[in-house]
Protein backbone atom coordinates (compact mmCIF):
# COMPACT_ATOMS: atom_id res chain seq x y z
CA UNK A 1 0.00 0.00 0.00
CA UNK A 2 1.03 3.42 -1.01
CA UNK A 3 -0.57 6.17 0.71
CA UNK A 4 -0.46 8.28 -1.80
CA UNK A 5 -2.57 5.73 -4.46
CA UNK A 6 -5.73 7.02 -2.57
CA UNK A 7 -7.29 9.69 -1.09
CA UNK A 8 -10.29 9.01 1.48
CA UNK A 9 -12.79 11.78 2.83
CA UNK A 10 -15.98 11.70 4.74
CA UNK A 11 -19.03 13.22 2.74
CA UNK A 12 -21.77 15.42 4.09
CA UNK A 13 -23.71 12.24 5.35
CA UNK A 14 -20.69 11.35 6.83
CA UNK A 15 -19.71 8.25 5.13
CA UNK A 16 -16.13 7.58 4.01
CA UNK A 17 -15.66 8.34 0.33
CA UNK A 18 -12.27 6.35 -1.13
CA UNK A 19 -10.82 7.49 -4.62
CA UNK A 20 -8.03 5.05 -5.56
CA UNK A 21 -5.30 6.11 -8.68
CA UNK A 22 -7.68 4.89 -11.37
CA UNK A 23 -10.25 7.94 -10.05
CA UNK A 24 -12.79 5.47 -9.13
CA UNK A 25 -14.68 7.20 -6.60
CA UNK A 26 -16.14 4.50 -3.87
CA UNK A 27 -18.84 6.02 -0.80
CA UNK A 28 -19.53 3.92 2.26
CA UNK A 29 -15.98 2.39 2.48
CA UNK A 30 -16.03 -0.05 5.70
CA UNK A 31 -12.12 -0.07 7.34
CA UNK A 32 -11.68 -3.96 8.51
CA UNK A 33 -8.96 -5.29 11.00
CA UNK A 34 -7.42 -8.25 10.09
CA UNK A 35 -6.44 -9.06 13.97
CA UNK A 36 -8.20 -6.65 15.80
CA UNK A 37 -7.56 -8.29 19.34
CA UNK A 38 -3.86 -9.00 18.53
CA UNK A 39 -2.81 -6.78 16.46
CA UNK A 40 -5.22 -4.05 16.13
CA UNK A 41 -2.74 -1.71 13.96
CA UNK A 42 -1.60 -3.97 11.10
CA UNK A 43 -3.53 -5.33 8.49
CA UNK A 44 -6.13 -3.47 7.57
CA UNK A 45 -8.33 -3.19 5.10
CA UNK A 46 -10.80 -1.03 3.17
CA UNK A 47 -13.97 -2.26 1.62
CA UNK A 48 -16.39 -0.92 -0.95
CA UNK A 49 -20.21 -1.09 -0.16
CA UNK A 50 -20.23 -4.22 -2.33
CA UNK A 51 -17.65 -5.81 0.01
CA UNK A 52 -14.98 -5.85 -2.22
CA UNK A 53 -11.22 -5.02 -0.79
CA UNK A 54 -9.78 -1.64 -2.56
CA UNK A 55 -6.46 -1.40 -0.62
CA UNK A 56 -4.98 -3.30 2.03
CA UNK A 57 -3.05 -1.12 4.75
CA UNK A 58 0.28 -2.99 6.48
CA UNK A 59 0.47 -0.51 9.11
CA UNK A 60 -2.02 1.98 10.07
CA UNK A 61 1.06 4.24 11.46
CA UNK A 62 2.21 4.62 7.64
CA UNK A 63 -0.70 6.72 6.53
CA UNK A 64 -0.67 10.58 6.26
CA UNK A 65 -2.59 11.84 9.93
CA UNK A 66 -5.79 12.78 8.32
CA UNK A 67 -6.49 9.52 6.67
CA UNK A 68 -5.49 7.64 9.77
CA UNK A 69 -7.77 9.73 11.57
CA UNK A 70 -10.73 8.91 9.36
CA UNK A 71 -10.19 5.39 9.42
CA UNK A 72 -9.82 5.54 13.46
CA UNK A 73 -13.18 7.77 13.90
CA UNK A 74 -14.74 4.47 12.11
CA UNK A 75 -13.20 1.66 14.27
CA UNK A 76 -14.43 3.81 17.31
CA UNK A 77 -17.88 4.15 16.28
CA UNK A 78 -18.38 0.97 15.60
CA UNK A 79 -15.86 -1.11 18.09
CA UNK A 80 -17.84 -0.06 20.71
CA UNK A 81 -15.89 -2.42 23.65
CA UNK A 82 -16.23 -0.88 27.86
CA UNK A 83 -13.56 -2.28 29.67
CA UNK A 84 -14.34 -4.07 32.84
CA UNK A 85 -12.74 -2.43 35.32
CA UNK A 86 -14.51 -3.90 38.30
CA UNK A 87 -17.24 -6.58 39.04
CA UNK A 88 -19.63 -5.35 41.71
CA UNK A 89 -21.80 -8.01 42.00
CA UNK A 90 -23.71 -10.65 40.71
CA UNK A 91 -27.51 -11.60 40.95
CA UNK A 92 -26.42 -15.62 40.76
CA UNK A 93 -23.59 -18.45 40.29
CA UNK A 94 -25.43 -20.04 37.47
CA UNK A 95 -26.33 -18.16 34.28
CA UNK A 96 -27.83 -16.75 32.98
CA UNK A 97 -26.79 -13.98 35.41
CA UNK A 98 -26.90 -10.19 35.68
CA UNK A 99 -23.26 -8.53 36.37
CA UNK A 100 -22.65 -4.82 38.09
CA UNK A 101 -19.95 -3.85 36.72
CA UNK A 102 -17.81 -0.61 36.96
CA UNK A 103 -16.47 0.52 33.00
CA UNK A 104 -14.43 2.64 31.85
CA UNK A 105 -17.41 4.49 30.72
CA UNK A 106 -19.33 4.03 33.93
CA UNK A 107 -21.67 1.96 35.93
CA UNK A 108 -23.13 -0.92 34.04
CA UNK A 109 -25.50 -4.18 34.46
CA UNK A 110 -25.01 -6.57 31.95
CA UNK A 111 -26.97 -10.50 31.30
CA UNK A 112 -24.30 -13.65 31.08
CA UNK A 113 -26.29 -15.98 29.09
CA UNK A 114 -23.52 -18.81 29.18
CA UNK A 115 -20.08 -19.43 30.89
CA UNK A 116 -19.58 -20.24 27.12
CA UNK A 117 -20.14 -16.12 26.52
CA UNK A 118 -16.34 -15.65 28.11
CA UNK A 119 -13.29 -16.32 26.33
CA UNK A 120 -9.64 -16.17 27.31
CA UNK A 121 -8.04 -13.70 25.24
CA UNK A 122 -4.08 -15.48 23.84
CA UNK A 123 -2.12 -13.09 22.17
CA UNK A 124 0.71 -10.58 23.30
CA UNK A 125 -1.71 -7.72 23.36
CA UNK A 126 -3.78 -9.01 26.34
CA UNK A 127 -2.11 -12.72 27.51
CA UNK A 128 -4.14 -12.56 30.51
CA UNK A 129 -7.56 -10.96 29.51
CA UNK A 130 -11.19 -12.08 28.94
CA UNK A 131 -13.56 -11.15 26.60
CA UNK A 132 -17.28 -11.04 28.13
CA UNK A 133 -20.39 -10.97 25.62
CA UNK A 134 -23.48 -9.89 27.07
CA UNK A 135 -27.53 -10.71 26.08
CA UNK A 136 -27.33 -7.98 23.87
CA UNK A 137 -24.31 -8.75 21.58
CA UNK A 138 -21.67 -5.81 23.52
CA UNK A 139 -18.57 -7.24 24.54
CA UNK A 140 -16.73 -6.14 27.43
CA UNK A 141 -12.99 -6.42 27.80
CA UNK A 142 -11.10 -7.36 30.48
CA UNK A 143 -7.40 -6.77 29.73
CA UNK A 144 -5.70 -8.63 32.67
CA UNK A 145 -7.38 -10.56 34.67
CA UNK A 146 -4.98 -10.81 37.45
CA UNK A 147 -4.78 -7.19 38.22
CA UNK A 148 -8.49 -7.05 39.11
CA UNK A 149 -9.26 -6.60 42.66
CA UNK A 150 -9.68 -9.91 44.82
CA UNK A 151 -13.58 -9.24 44.59
CA UNK A 152 -13.54 -9.39 41.22
CA UNK A 153 -11.08 -12.27 40.84
CA UNK A 154 -13.27 -14.40 43.05
CA UNK A 155 -16.75 -14.04 41.23
CA UNK A 156 -14.80 -14.48 37.81
CA UNK A 157 -13.46 -18.01 39.01
CA UNK A 158 -16.76 -18.91 39.67
CA UNK A 159 -17.45 -18.65 35.86
CA UNK A 160 -14.26 -19.96 34.18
Amino acid sequence: MNASTFTLSRNPFGKLVYVGADGVTHEGVTPVRAFALTAPEEGIALLSAEGKELVWIDRLSDLPAPQRGLIEEEFAQREFMPVIQRLVKVSSFATPSTWQVETDRGTTELILKSEDDIRRLRGSIHPNGLLIADSNGIHYLIPDRNRLDATSQKILKRFL
